[in-house]
This record gives C-alpha cells, structure tokens and sequence, in this order.
C-alpha cells in the first residue's frame, strides 16, 4: 500500500501585491496538509482567513508565492482534469440539459458520445436526478442544480474533488439533505473530498478531520479528528456531536474575534 498522500500542501504561502504600496498581503502563510486517497478532509475558518485563495491555488488557477502542492507526489502548475471544482454558485451551463452539463467535461477528455451519454447517465442515477436528465437549469432548484454541478465533476473522475461553500446558497433543509447525500456519495466513490466551509456544524457533520484555520493571513491553526457516530439516527443532536462542535467553535471564537479587531484597526 502506498504511503505517498494524495493530496499535499507544503509550506504554501500566497502573497498579493497592494496598488501603490510596497507592502505585500499576505493572504495565507506557511500552511501544511496531507490528504490520504479517500479521505474527506474539511478547512473551516472566520470570513476572510484565505479559504477560497487556498482553493485558487489547489485548482491551478494561481500559483503559491512559496511552498509547493502536490498531488500524487507531483506538483501542480496549472489546472487539470485530476481536480474536479464544486462552487457555491452553480457555474452550469444555461442552454444545456442536466445530462449536457454532465458530458461537457467528458468532452474535454475526447470520449465517445455513447460513452459520454452512459457516463453521464450513471452519474445522474447517483445523484438521484435520473429522471431530470432533459430538464435545463433553470427548471430544477438549488438542490437539484448543486447535485448536478457534483455529478459533472465526478463524471470525468477526478483524482481529487474540491469543494468551496458548494451548500451556503441553499436553504436549511436543502442543506442538510445534500449533506446526507454527499456523504453516500463519497462512501460510493472513494474520492478524496477537501471541503471547504464556514459553517462548524457542516464541517463536522461532513469532515474524518477538520482543519481549523485562523484569522488572515490563514493558518492551520489544528486539525481536529472527528469522533461522531453518523448511525445515530439525529447525529447532529448527539452527545459527541455537540462536544466536538463546542471545540470547534471555542477555536474558531477566537479567530473570529481576531478577525473582527482587525478590520476595526484598518477602518
């Protein structure tokens, strides 16, 4: 069995020049991570902490401004199909069905239209909306659009599949059910998950480990092993559940307060 981490980020920093300064942001600083082939991993962390640069820089669409990321021990340059990327807004394709959307990214790989379509059809069964295939986005809802936009980027298989606030659009008990539903899938596919969020419950709910992120310039300040019974029948409302999330949330306090003390200075 290998022991090479699927996913790994060394050292990484990413500064930003400021217009008319000399100075540098610094938007994240000094962060390490290892995900395992299959893991579900979770960043959480207080507004502005560097979360959606973090996934700027694991999708290829910038580089670090020192430090490395590797993926399968090799670095990443530039965006690739071994990453697939969920957002929070949806990013289909208006005058595209539900199944068009699916084989766009198939098409990039230069598959077939037969194996394109079966493709696109097993992954509609997976996420529940084999019956909406011809349906176009703006006939399906939130939930059924954000499954959609997850079975697009499971369908050229990825070898990692981020996911940047993909549910914080979506109302409470949409939320929750993608959550459930995510979570089968992942069990499906063994696809190694980085999920990001700002919310402790979805990160706990979600996450094996949750990586807890401090106020800007981000940091890992700990990563938490997550401990809940997912059997139990209300396991948001579980003993454990509520321990874990009160850890969590007693990390995050202070950050968000940091956070908070910094914009008041640059006022």
């Amino acid at each position: 069995m290998s022991t090479t981490p699927k996913l790994q980020l060394r050292n990484v920093t990413k500064q930003f020049e400021i217009r008319g300064d000399k100075a540098r942001f610094t938007a994240i600083e000094d962060i390490s991570l290892e995900l395992a082939a299959g893991e579900f991993l979770v960043l959480v962390g207080p507004s502005g902490c560097g979360k959606s640069t973090l996934l700027d820089l694991l999708g290829g669409l910038s580089a670090p401004t020192s430090g490395e990321i590797l993926l399968d021990g090799r670095p990443i340059t530039g965006p690739g199909l071994d990453r697939g990327i969920v957002f929070q807004q949806y990013a289909l394709l208006p005058w595209r069905t539900a199944r068009k959307n699916i084989e766009f990214g198939l098409e990039a790989k230069g598959l077939r239209a037969a194996e394109r379509r079966h493709l696109a059809e097993h992954y509609l069964e997976l996420v529940g909306l084999h019956a909406f295939a011809d349906r176009y986005p703006h006939e399906l809802s939130g939930g059924m659009r954000q499954r959609v936009a997850i079975a697009r980027s499971l369908a050229f298989d990825p070898e990692v599949l981020l996911m940047d606030e993909p549910f914080a659009a979506l109302d409470a008990q949409t939320r929750e059910s993608l959550q459930g539903e995510l979570l089968r899938i992942w069990q499906a596919t063994g696809k190694t998950i980085l999920f990001i969020t700002h919310g402790i419950d979805e990160a706990l709910y979600l996450g094996q480990r949750v990586a807890v992120l401090t106020s800007r310039p981000g940091r890992v300040k700990t990563v938490v092993d997550v401990d809940i019974d997912r059997s139990a029948e209300d396991v948001r409302s579980s003993a454990g559940f509520r321990a874990q999330r009160h850890h969590i949330w007693t990390l995050l306090h202070d950050e968000v307060q940091r956070a908070q003390s910094q914009e008041v200075q640059h006022v």
